[in-house]
């Protein structure tokens, strides 16, 4: 199974969850809703969930393996740097106006 696209749909300042991102894969099935987390000076990606009754999570969607899920938290990480990086440059833009 290929990752053929990785968006990052929203970034948070503030809290740990940092970012949410969706996923396609082969072209034919998309994941919304994987976050990103910040917690012990780590990112790490958490799948979608649902609550249980009993106020448990349960995952929508999984990997099935470590390798896996290997490669999906490290396509979706590059791209939430990436994104990071897009608005950090974005900010220093609108505070630097160019005078001409």
């Amino acid at each position: 199974m290929e990752i053929t696209d990785v968006k990052i749909r929203k970034l948070f300042d503030e809290g740990p969850m940092k970012a949410i991102a969706s996923v396609t894969l082969d072209n034919q099935l998309a994941v919304h809703d994987i976050k990103v987390i910040s917690a012990r000076e780590k990112l790490f990606i958490v799948m979608p969930s649902r609550t249980n009754p009993d106020d448990t999570f349960r995952d929508i969607v999984h990997p099935i393996n470590a390798a896996f899920r290997g490669a999906l938290e490290s396509a979706v990480l590059a791209a939430f740097n990436e994104a990071l990086e897009n608005a950090e440059a974005e900010e220093e833009n609108t505070e630097d106006p160019v005078t001409v």
